[in-house]
């Protein structure tokens, strides 16, 4: 009986999941002279490229706190212009160029982040573009 009851459930899963996998991805601000999409919607996950902190379209001299700052606004902007809220972020990545500026990063980010914050990676990179003291990167499902 159980095998019987196992056959009956596979097609029934599968006409479920059927609008989910008919759905085709969701570009954020993707521009043909870019090399990649600010997001991309899959499912019910968003992936949010690499945002970077600048101040007045400007990286040089702005320090790792308004760097920081910026770059989670960046992340807020594109996760609630999505439909998301910041509570269904699950991972971030951060990279930071100087491993001396995770403390005053992390400062900025335990008061920006909603509790419970999502899962971590904290890397040293050799460089980021326009010589970026942080850039960080994130996923968030919706449940």
């Amino acid at each position: 009986m159980f095998k019987h009851l196992c056959r009956a459930a596979v097609p029934v899963a599968l006409l479920a999941a059927a609008p989910l996998l008919a759905q085709e991805n969701r570009h954020i601000d993707a521009k043909p002279e870019m090399p990649f999409s600010q997001a991309v919607i899959a499912g019910n996950t968003i992936y949010i490229a690499g945002q970077e902190g600048p101040e007045n379209g400007k990286l040089e001299g702005v320090s790792i706190e308004t760097q920081t700052t910026n770059a989670i606004h960046a992340i807020e902007k594109i996760v609630t212009g999505a439909g998301y809220k910041m509570t269904d972020l699950v991972t971030v990545t951060v990279f930071v160029a100087d491993l001396k500026d995770v403390p005053a990063m992390n400062e900025i980010y335990k008061k920006l982040m909603p509790f419970p914050r999502p899962a971590r990676a904290t890397v040293q990179v050799a460089g980021l573009i326009g010589n970026a003291k942080i850039e960080i990167s994130a996923i968030a499902v919706k449940p």
